[in-house]
């Protein structure tokens, strides 16, 4: 394959990246795609109970059916079918030898920090407003959440944000699952606070 001109010159084949896009894009996909299953079955009987509803808590009955669950006028799912197709063509891309130039990794990093921004609304909405918390939502939120940081921080490498980050980068890359775990535990916690999920389960 060609190397793009434009492509920075350090941006060769980064393999762990490209094999945790794959990874990420599948389980976000086939949480998108239970979830549709599940608006499919919740259209037909709108009283069904979902394989995935456990308690008045862990559901995805709820989440589902709420205004939150169709924020631009169709299901939420549908958006993960779409999307998490992305990371997983990237990745493939990616360990097939496929360099990108600068804008491209913006336009990619620019769409994983709308799916992040549209995971936060997602989780406080779940937390504070529907006080439910999906099983399949919370899958997806946690391949988004390390996602977004991967890409981040190998734009930051390549010097997508500037040459000068670059350093910064690097040093990011290293921390990402202590970073990860941090927002898992953040999320945890408040969903504790209101809603006491450990109690709810016994």
């Amino acid at each position: 394959m060609n190397v793009s001109r434009d492509a920075p010159p350090d941006d060769a084949r980064p393999i762990p990246l490209a094999i945790f896009l794959i990874v990420a894009g599948i389980v976000g996909w086939i949480a998108a795609f239970a979830l549709t299953l599940d608006k499919f079955a919740q259209l037909e009987n709108p009283d069904a109970k979902l394989g995935c509803d456990f308690n008045i808590l862990v559901g995805c009955s709820t989440n589902l059916a709420s205004e939150q669950g169709a924020v631009f006028g169709f299901p939420n799912p549908i958006i993960g079918l779409a999307c998490w197709v992305v990371p997983i063509v990237l990745g493939v891309a990616l360990l097939s030898g496929a360099r990108f130039p600068r804008w491209f990794w913006l336009l990619t990093w620019a769409g994983f920090l709308c799916g992040v921004c549209l995971v936060a609304w997602f989780i406080t909405q779940s937390i504070y407003v529907i006080s439910s918390l999906c099983p399949w939502c919370m899958l997806t939120w946690s391949v988004t959440i390390p996602s977004f940081l991967a890409v981040t921080f190998h734009v930051l490498k390549i010097g997508g944000f500037g040459p000068r980050l670059k350093a910064l980068g690097v040093t990011l890359s290293g921390w990402t699952p202590l970073i990860t775990l941090l927002a898992y535990v953040l999320i945890a916690v408040l969903a504790q606070t209101r809603l006491d999920v450990i109690g709810s389960l016994f």
